[in-house]
């Protein structure tokens, strides 16, 4: 039989402590496991909630397909040949036929 790496009150613990707002960080130092043991534990008890991870665009200008369906919404032509057009080439192409 394998030996249990958490007791039933360890168990019982943890998840005590992560529902009433203990970080898992806490949790593990005060334990002596590492974090990772306790976020597993965490997870297969079913109280685990992961933190949502930041967006990766640094900011909030358009990306070149936001800005390449706005300019085929109103250039007379057909835009998918412009993928490897710069931003700023796009962006001049939306002004032109805006004006």
């Amino acid at each position: 039989m394998k030996a249990q790496n958490y007791t039933a009150e360890a168990t019982a613990r943890i998840i005590e402590d992560y529902q009433a707002g203990v970080s898992v960080e806490q949790i593990a130092d005060a334990i002596d496991k590492s974090v990772r043991s306790v976020r597993s534990k965490l997870v297969r008890e079913g109280v685990y909630v992961a933190t949502p991870k930041a967006k990766a665009r640094k900011n909030d200008e358009p990306t070149k397909k936001e800005l390449l369906l706005t300019l085929e919404s109103i250039a007379p032509f057909e835009v998918t040949g412009l993928m490897g057009a710069t931003k700023a080439s796009i962006q001049d192409l939306i002004a032109h036929f805006k004006s």
